[in-house]
């Protein structure tokens, strides 16, 4: 069979799609399936075992679909079957002209990030699919439609995303469940040595992923003000970046708040492990990878009840679930963990195990098999 993965970003980016597509490749590739990847960079990608072809980001925006669209729909031709994880409307667009069926790994509403990014709506998800965003969003809602529908094959990684998508029209034999998988973890040191390595000292809680509005990360700064002697480490870039900079020096908060930028996945996962949980403030969600990545090697979750969150995390159970967008719910969630030892060992102890349904072999197996079946 031959497989062409389509991703908005890829390694080096940050980011669930940028962790998700590289695996699947390595899978079916590993399958015996013949592979290539369409992506957007802003400079050459890294070396891979089969071919990474790419767009420059640099591109004007106009110029930049049209050159996606149209690579993709040059090499979808020479593919039996389109897996797209990213860039929902040039990959259908790219798949319908080559006449080739795809397949859509779906991550969020497609027309709710687009109209935040665009400034046309402010409003929650769940407001979103109530109508809201004017007639700007419709336009974008309708694209939305259009693009999935026109999907051989819709898969979801929370139960959350599987009903709302059923809630736009699509057929629910086409829509199904894929949880993201757990990593596969390198050799990792133990959790003192990587505080050593990392400068970790005290009571610390990590978060890893994109700075972006969706991962509200303003209330985890609030959070913390309103806790003693708690210190946050942050992997990742984004367009928040800055103004969370700026934020955090607002608050007093620059001793006790590092931002490390970028970082390479196994030192993403070196981070996790050694943090003592995991903080997730996200004001929308469906399936976050690194809440997945953080259970893998031990470390509890502190997380907000946004989307599909619940479906991993249990409270009491892995981690701690408050409502969005509550800074003091969550400083009291913050403030219970560390008060606690017991709590926090049980948690840390149960971690791991509680995301073993998720080992990769289950899961793509399954992704393996919708390909084949759509390929034919």
């Amino acid at each position: 069979m031959r497989v062409l993965v389509i991703s908005g970003i890829w390694p080096p980016d940050v980011g669930g799609p940028a962790s998700h597509a590289p695996e699947v490749a390595a899978f079916l590739r590993g399958h015996g399936h013949s592979v290539e990847v369409v992506t957007t960079a802003d400079r050459m990608p890294p070396p891979a075992a089969y071919p990474v072809r790419w767009v420059d980001r640099a591109t004007p925006i106009g110029v930049r679909h049209l050159r996606t669209a149209a690579l993709i729909a040059r090499r979808a031709a020479q593919a039996d079957v389109v897996y797209t994880t990213g860039m929902f409307g040039r990959s259908a667009a790219g798949s319908l002209l080559a006449d080739t069926a795809y397949v859509v790994k779906l991550t969020a509403d497609p027309a709710y990030e687009r109209s935040r990014r665009r400034g046309f709506f402010c409003g929650s998800l769940e407001e979103f699919q109530s109508g809201g965003g004017g007639h700007r969003s419709w336009v974008l809602r309708r694209a939305r439609d259009a693009e999935l529908r026109r999907a051989a094959h819709v898969f979801c990684p929370s139960g959350y995303l599987r009903g709302m998508a059923i809630d736009w029209g699509l057929s629910p034999e086409r829509v199904s469940v894929l949880p993201n998988p757990v990593p596969a973890l390198p050799p990792l040191a133990d959790q003192a040595e990587l505080r050593r390595q990392l400068g970790l000292n005290g009571a610390t809680l990590a978060f890893a992923g994109r700075l972006t509005r969706q991962k509200a990360l303003d209330v985890a700064l609030e959070a913390l003000v309103r806790t003693d002697g708690v210190s946050l480490v942050l992997a990742g870039d984004g367009d928040q970046q800055a103004a969370l900079e700026r934020r955090a020096v607002e608050l007093g908060l620059q001793p006790r708040v590092r931002f490390l930028g970028a970082l390479p996945r196994e030192r993403v996962l070196e981070l996790l492990r050694a943090a003592d949980g995991l903080l997730l403030s996200s004001a929308w969600e469906n399936f976050p990878h690194t809440v997945v990545e953080a259970l893998a090697v031990g470390t509890p979750v502190l997380a907000t009840t946004a989307g599909g969150v619940g479906e991993v995390v249990e409270d009491g159970r892995n981690g701690l679930l408050v409502p969005p967008g509550d800074p003091e719910a969550l400083a009291a969630a913050v403030r219970r963990f560390f008060a606690d030892s017991e709590l926090r060992e049980r948690l840390r102890g149960q971690a791991a195990a509680s995301v073993a349904d998720y080992a990769p072999e289950h899961v793509y197996a399954r992704l393996e098999e919708v390909l084949t079946a759509v390929a034919r």
